[in-house]
C-alpha cells in the first residue's frame, strides 16, 4: 500500500516562499515520477510540476522561475519550494505518484491528502 503525506502549507504574505514536502511510504519510490498539483475553490485539479526518476522536471508556465521541485530518494521525498508566492497561488495542494509518457506526466492512483496554501496580507 502506497501512502502520500504532504507537509509545509500554511498562511503566507504575498511575495514571500514555503516549502512542501510528501513524503512517500510503501512501493518503490526512486523509480516513480512524481507531481505537485493544486486545486483552488472552483476550479480544475491542475499539475503544477513535476519530476521524473531521474530528477528531469517541468512546470506550469504561472509557476516557471518561482518553484522548484526536487526529490530526495534517500528519504522518499519530494519537494516543492515556492518563492515570489502571489495570492492566485492560494489553493491546496497535492502530491501524486505517477508516470510520464515522453515529456508529460500523468497522474497515478496515488494522491496525498493535501496541503492548504494560503497567500494573503
Amino acid at each position: 500500500q502506497v501512502q502520500l503525506v504532504e507537509s509545509g502549507g500554511g498562511l503566507v504574505q504575498p511575495g514571500g516562499s514555503l516549502r512542501l514536502s510528501c513524503a512517500v511510504s510503501g512501493g518503490i519510490f526512486w523509480i516513480n515520477a512524481m507531481g505537485w498539483y493544486r486545486q483552488a475553490p472552483g476550479k480544475q485539479r491542475e499539475l503544477v510540476a513535476a519530476i521524473t526518476s531521474g530528477g528531469n522536471t517541468n512546470y506550469a508556465d504561472s509557476v516557471k522561475g518561482r518553484f522548484t521541485i526536487s526529490r530526495d530518494n534517500a528519504k522518499n521525498t519530494v519537494y516543492l519550494q515556492m518563492n515570489s508566492l502571489k495570492p492566485e497561488d492560494t489553493a491546496v495542494y497535492y502530491c501524486n505518484q505517477g508516470e510520464y509518457s515522453g515529456s508529460y506526466y500523468y497522474s497515478g492512483v496515488y494522491w496525498g491528502q493535501g496541503t492548504q496554501v494560503t497567500v494573503s496580507s
